[in-house]
């Protein structure tokens, strides 16, 4: 019953998610493909449209016949004649993953119950506009655009001035196996190159006129034309790349090969490509080399090469089953804000930072973005709950940019602005636009608080020294203990001076130290008065009320049953240091953090019980000084297991006091005290004896 209360909510809040991104995405598309006006970023409308497109995979019942994703483009223009295509122009559907591509492999192999591995065609995705051209014996008759896809606006005069289409084909290469039939209809892509975009643009400049946002606007624009000598005067390109005629293919791959021999401009770097291994390796290869491009690509098209497959495969909504187009990370993407909360930095400056679903912008998977201050967040108009425009250039850290308020469900939340401080609960005073703690304190005590939370006696995460960690809280990527585990690689990456491999090892680090030891555990919360040895002892009193493998809160619960005066009995454990370890395990916002770490996936190995036996029962060592044969920590470790104890301070019931290199304080007191003093070893010897 709880399942089929989960999966109501879960298709009710689809069915209202899906009628606002389709409401936005009609809108956004009719404008643009229409008017040529661009509300928002082809890169934020695909990742709406790709939203839309897995919650109908989710939810089948909920996709509709109006849908975006069932649609090819907008409505012909009314300046042209209409023209109706032989076949259905369709478009593709998008993944910006590998894990998409491998997902919608599985979905064709699993349609045609046999498992595809290839080999596939994989082209490069020019960012221009479709169009389909008419052969009537080899002659160029008539020339569309895509329109809705069954019905095209006719712009032949137009594409009579590019001269990469040609006005009539190369009989000379009509042999046995490439017959040109009397009436041969080919498809492919009307672009304009970079150059040619700058030097339209400065024009536009020097004549006081606004300049075009991309290339693809200034290609569809051209195309439309009315005056054919403005279409002439742009100096557009194309390639073809389909056969929609039977002309004895039986590849895709041959389609080009035809193509390229009876005349048309065909892109030289598409390739085929024997496994989906091989298609990523091509993929990875642009998304680093098309910056070197004379024309815009905006990602791959994958398609399977076999045509016979291909055509057993169908179609999906507006899209072939057996082709899809793999995205480049885009530059600009669409998320929702699940919360802002607010972060204190090093200086005790208070920093709101949006929470967002995990988006991929610029390559990386962010979750995280600055919101500076509240004056920002009243500029943007954001609410929690908001769906945004997140975009990040270069290596600039991410950016909300806009509020797609159309999106909107009346569920939304505004954000408060605090009162006091989130640490230490100190008012907060206003500096400028910046809101800062009024305890000069707060921010230091809360730094120094994460810095020994990491240190190598407690979780020991090598690579997150302070300044990374006074970063990260500058940045908003972290705002406790807890938050250091749900970094995501991306949201490092996307810092000034952090690459990916760099991001990729932090993150690594802090996956490797989720699971810790007991006495490490109690340590790194940095209660008061507890250092290493009374975290030691802490552990062998409560190791017989927490499982083998325990969970934060199983410790919570454990120190929580324990009074003021049975926390007294322990061994070691004076008045002053009881007090301190009950009030901590009492303190709501450090119950929160147990939660948060039980939330996170931190486990704690409690396999450390009470010694009963041992050569070393009884003895307390301290020690002083460097050790050369094995750590501080690796001798404590030993003494322990031989059911010894250590001890930080020096008194008369130390049993022995090791010195090492460089003694200190400790080896004069313990001569003053007549305690035994040994030398490493005579220590070793103990050991092994």
């Amino acid at each position: 019953m709880k399942g089929e209360e989960k999966r109501k909510i879960s298709l009710s809040a689809a069915k209202e998610r899906i009628e606002h991104l389709k409401k936005a995405i009609k809108k956004y598309r009719y404008e643009r493909l229409v008017f040529n006006k661009e509300i928002i970023s082809p890169e934020a409308e695909d990742a709406l449209k790709k939203e839309l497109f897995d919650l109908e995979e989710k939810f089948p019942e909920l996709m509709t016949s109006d849908s975006p994703t069932r649609r090819v483009g907008g409505k012909p223009l009314q300046q042209f004649k209409k023209v109706r295509h032989e076949e259905r122009m369709l478009s593709f559907n998008d993944a910006f993953s590998g894990k998409d591509v491998e997902d919608w492999l599985g979905r064709v192999s699993n349609y045609l119950g046999r498992k595809i591995a290839g080999p596939f065609y994989a082209e490069l995705k020019i960012d221009g506009l479709a169009i389909e051209l008419v052969y009537e014996n080899g002659i160029f008759v008539e020339g569309s655009t895509r329109g809705d896809g069954e019905i095209g606006e006719d712009v032949t005069q137009n594409l009579k001035t590019i001269e990469a289409i040609p006005l009539s084909l190369d009989i000379r290469h009509q042999t046995s196996d490439i017959r040109i039939p009397e009436r041969l209809v080919v498809r492919g892509e009307i672009f304009l190159n970079k150059k040619e975009f700058e030097a339209i643009n400065r024009e536009q400049k020097k004549m006081g006129l606004k300049t075009y946002a991309n290339p693809r606007n200034v290609a569809a624009g051209s195309v439309r034309q009315l005056d054919p000598k403005i279409t002439a005067s742009r100096k557009l390109d194309s390639f073809q790349y389909d056969i929609v005629t039977n002309v004895g293919q039986k590849k895709h791959s041959e389609e080009h090969e035809i193509l390229h021999k009876l005349g048309f401009h065909t892109n030289p770097n598409n390739k085929v490509c024997e496994t989906i291994k091989d298609v990523f390796e091509f993929h990875d290869y642009w998304n680093r080399h098309r910056e070197k491009l004379p024309y815009e690509i905006d990602g791959i098209v994958i398609i399977v090469d076999d045509n016979k497959t291909y055509d057993s495969a169908g179609v999906i909504g507006k899209a072939p089953r057996a082709a899809i187009a793999y995205k480049f990370s885009p530059k600009e993407a669409t998320t929702v804000v699940e919360n802002i909360k607010v972060q204190v930095g090093r200086t005790g400056a208070l920093t709101p930072v949006a929470v967002m679903r995990p988006v991929q912008v610029g390559g990386v998977t962010i979750t995280h973005a600055t919101l500076h201050n509240a004056d920002e967040i009243k500029r943007l108009g954001l609410k929690i709950g908001d769906t945004v425009i997140v975009s990040r250039a270069g290596d600039v850290i991410p950016q909300i940019t806009r509020v797609l308020k159309e999106m909107r469900t009346g569920k939304e939340k505004e954000f408060e602005v605090p009162s006091h401080c989130p640490i230490d609960g100190s008012k907060l005073v206003q500096d400028g636009a910046i809101l800062r703690c009024s305890s000069k304190t707060c921010a230091a005590r809360h730094r120094e608080s994460l810095y020994h939370f990491v240190s190598r006696p407690a979780f020991d995460i090598r690579g997150l020294g302070p300044k990374i960690i006074d970063r990260f809280l500058d940045e908003g990527l972290i705002s406790d203990a807890a938050d250091i585990f749900e970094l995501k690689e991306g949201d490092i990456a996307a810092l000034e001076r952090f690459g990916e491999k760099s991001a990729e090892n932090i993150v690594g680090e802090i996956e490797s130290r989720k699971k810790i030891s007991l006495s490490r555990f109690i340590f790194s919360l940095g209660v008061l008065h507890v250092g290493e040895e009374t975290a030691n002892v802490l552990t062998q009193h409560i190791a017989y009320s927490v499982s083998h493998i325990a969970k934060p809160n199983d410790i919570y619960k454990a120190f929580r049953g324990l009074s003021l005066e049975n926390l007294q009995e322990i061994r070691d454990i004076g008045p002053k240091v009881a007090q301190s370890i009950h009030d901590w395990f009492r303190e709501q916002r450090n119950i929160k953090l147990l939660e948060k770490l039980g939330r996170v996936g931190i486990v704690i190995k409690s396999d450390q019980r009470p010694a009963t036996s041992g050569k070393l029962k009884g003895k307390t060592f301290v020690l002083t000084g460097g050790l050369e044969s094995l750590t501080r920590d690796e001798a404590k470790e030993k003494i322990r297991e031989l059911g010894g104890d250590v001890s930080e301070s020096v008194s008369r019931m130390i049993s022995y006091v090791v010195a090492g290199s460089e003694p200190g304080s400790k080896y004069e007191k313990a001569q003053k005290l007549g305690i035994k003093i040994i030398s490493e070893r005579e220590f070793l010897n103990i050991l092994k004896g």
